[in-house]
């Protein structure tokens, strides 16, 4: 195995600032490693950096600090545990085959979503052009929801802007809300010249008020970008202070007496009129910021860098790169969560144009962050080709302080994936990537949001709650027409080297869909178990002492069906019964392993591409990416985990030795 390597792919190196003074030995630590894998990044500044390692993190040399161990591999989950309960929807679903079905333009460049909550909705509003980023024209649009599940169809906020020589100018925000002290939600977005719409060459930001009843009222402008030449001569529409509405001049004038809020402004704007702090000449793009429990505002923007304000903003340390903050050019956001505590999620990876897995760190005090864990590791295949169109989820937000709350113990975030659609993310607290104690989900009680299952449901292919077979005794559906991705539901369970895994299953079909159910460790990838059921009736599994798919049993549609995996990973053996009857015995696992803690159900084939070497253009459109397929349903009900040992019988394996006592 290569030096700065683990089992499933490449390790990421921490980046360092020039001013720690670190920079020169960075070589040698990239390629510094133990027996059992890549030197942890804390224990490389302390053998390298004692100073550096043992001050404490939190003041302007260092405003944050991720302390643990971690890093993210080559694959989409990042061989890192999951965060549990985490669910995901998507929000909007790009249509150029049928734009009646998206936001009837079928434009394919979506990205840079923001959110906000309020008047108990979620509001979300995203970048979008014909085809490219940042070629051409495009527009701004809104999409809202009652429960972050369901989202009406996308509406036009600030549509295309024509410039006086008739050129349309390219929208871009680096900051979507503002929910006003009076209570008014006030909706931002910026223009700037073509090909050029944030490096301070632009037109100027525009505002509009979103009313209670979700219409937009009239399109201002909030601040010209004077410098450039534009103001209330040359520009379409009026300033703010030209409005009737005495409710919305003054949430404007409070919006932009509020430095820290409008600090966001600054990537586009780039006046020096005394409107922004002197940030001592750094470009900084995409500000997120949280305050601390000392009353310190935290900032960060893209490429690790980070500084902190002691007044709200009005002042800034310098901004240095945070040396163990592993991002790219992918936004980074910072908050803290409904239990009190502080969360980063980013994509921890230096590589700009695969951007997985979107991850999560976790910590107390706003400084520190460990417990590095995924967030969304799907990377499904990109439909629709573009320039720049960069894959996995990405340019996360969530709800700035202000913007609303919504109800319950989580928080909200949202970003696009592969700059197709737009999703969200419920993730709930404490922010935790391990069980304990015991696990009976029957189902039939409870929220969906609080099951303690991750899922992925995409507008085609959904995870629920289903009253089936009856509104007293519930199950989880999975149902699939998307004919490029698919749902999943992943049960992470206490860490586990023997066991049994039991469920009972059903299938509304048994002539189309495909359902994988896979037994993973804690990194996730090629699970040691995998079972399937196909579109020809059968269910089917792996076995690693066999090269041939095994079938099982012929399965018909509408039976439910008993399923029970038994496992040792120390002898590496699993064996399958259903309704009581051994269909598989001492089989032996795909992967030697330690432990065994999650369980997915996958309504769609596993993927091992995007890879790292795949470039993110040129590229091709997904066939039939606008059509659905016939549906697959599939149900899942009465899920068990029993920690008690089993018994398996020692066997010759394929290499001619016994199973041994321990893993290989």
């Amino acid at each position: 195995m290569l030096a700065g390597q683990r089992k499933h792919g490449q390790r990421v190196a921490p980046r360092f600032d020039d001013s720690t003074g670190t920079k020169r030995f960075l070589s040698k630590f990239l390629m510094i490693r133990k027996v059992s894998g890549l030197l942890p990044i804390t224990a490389a500044f302390a053998i390298f950096c004692p100073g550096l390692a043992a001050a404490t993190a939190g003041g302007p040399d260092e405003p944050v600090r991720y302390v643990g161990s971690d890093v993210v591999d080559a694959n989409h989950e990042g061989g890192l545990r999951i965060a549990v309960g985490v669910k995901s929807w998507q929000a909007f679903r790009a249509n150029r085959e049928h734009p009646e079905q998206a936001e009837d333009s079928g434009w394919t460049y979506n990205h840079a979503p923001m959110l906000a909550y309020w008047n108990n909705r979620f509001w979300l509003e995203y970048l979008s052009g014909p085809v490219h980023e940042n070629k051409g024209h495009g527009q701004t649009l809104l999409l809202s929801s009652a429960d972050g599940v369901n989202w009406d169809k996308p509406i036009v906020a600030f549509p295309p802007y024509r410039m006086p020589d008739g050129t349309l100018a390219m929208p871009h925000q680096r900051m979507g809300w503002f929910v006003a002290p009076n209570g008014r939600l006030l909706l931002l977005g910026f223009f700037g010249v073509p090909n050029h719409p944030n490096d301070g060459t632009g037109i100027g930001r525009l505002v509009r008020e979103v009313s209670p009843d979700g219409t937009l009222r009239p399109i201002y402008f909030i601040r010209y970008s004077r410098h450039n030449g534009w103001n209330e001569t040359n520009t379409t529409h009026p300033f703010y202070t030209a409005s009737t509405d005495p409710g919305f001049k003054e949430a404007c004038a409070a919006l932009l007496a509020n430095r820290l809020i409008t600090m966001q402004w600054w990537e586009e704007d780039r006046a020096k009129d005394g409107f922004y702090p002197d940030m001592g000449g750094a470009v900084l793009k995409a500000f997120s910021f949280y305050h601390r429990p000392d009353g310190s505002v935290v900032g960060l923007w893209k490429s690790s860098m980070t500084a902190l304000s002691r007044d709200g903003g009005v002042t800034w340390s310098k901004p240095i790169a945070a040396p163990t903050i592993v991002t790219a050019e992918g936004k980074v956001w910072g908050q803290r969560t409904p239990d009190g505590r502080y969360a980063m999620v980013y994509n921890p990876r230096r590589d700009n144009r695969h951007r997985w897995p979107l991850a999560i760190v976790t910590g107390d005090d706003g400084s520190n962050f460990d417990n590095l864990l995924t967030v969304q590791g799907e990377v499904p295949p990109r439909r629709y080709d573009g320039l720049d169109k960069a894959f996995g989820p990405q340019y996360v937000r969530g709800i700035a302080e202000g913007n609303g709350t919504p109800p319950g113990q989580a928080f909200w975030i949202t970003y696009s994936m592969n700059k197709d659609d737009l999703w969200v993310s419920r993730i709930p607290t404490p922010i935790r990537g391990t069980v304990t104690g015991p696990v009976a989900d029957r189902f039939d009680t409870g929220t969906f949001e609080d099951l303690p299952w991750n899922t992925y449901s995409t507008k085609w292919a959904e995870v629920r709650l289903a009253n089936f077979p009856s509104a007293t005794n519930r199950s989880l559906e999975l149902s699939d027409s998307d004919p490029a991705d698919y749902a999943r539901a992943v049960r992470v369970f206490p860490e586990m080297k023997q066991g049994t895994l039991r469920f009972k299953l059903l299938a509304r079909q048994n002539n189309r869909g495909r359902l994988e159910i896979e037994v993973h460790d804690r990194h996730g990838y090629r699970p040691p178990i995998r079972i399937f059921l196909d579109d020809q009736s059968r269910v089917q599994a792996l076995d690693g002492n066999r090269a041939d798919v095994q079938n099982l049993i012929r399965y018909v549609p509408n039976v439910w069906y008993d399923v029970a995996i038994r496992f040792d990973t120390a002898k590496e053996l699993f064996s399958v019964t259903i309704d009581q009857v051994p269909v598989l015995v001492d089989a032996e696992l795909l992967e030697g392993v330690d432990s065994l803690e999650r369980i997915s159900f996958r309504t769609g084939e596993f993927r091992a591409t995007p890879t790292l070497r795949d470039p993110k253009t040129p590229g091709v459109d997904f066939p039939g990416a606008g059509e659905r397929v016939p549906g697959a349903m599939f149900n899942l009900d009465d899920f068990t985990v029993d920690p008690r040992p089993v018994t398996f019988t020692e066997k010759r394996k394929s290499d001619g030795t016994t199973n041994p006592a321990a893993p290989r």
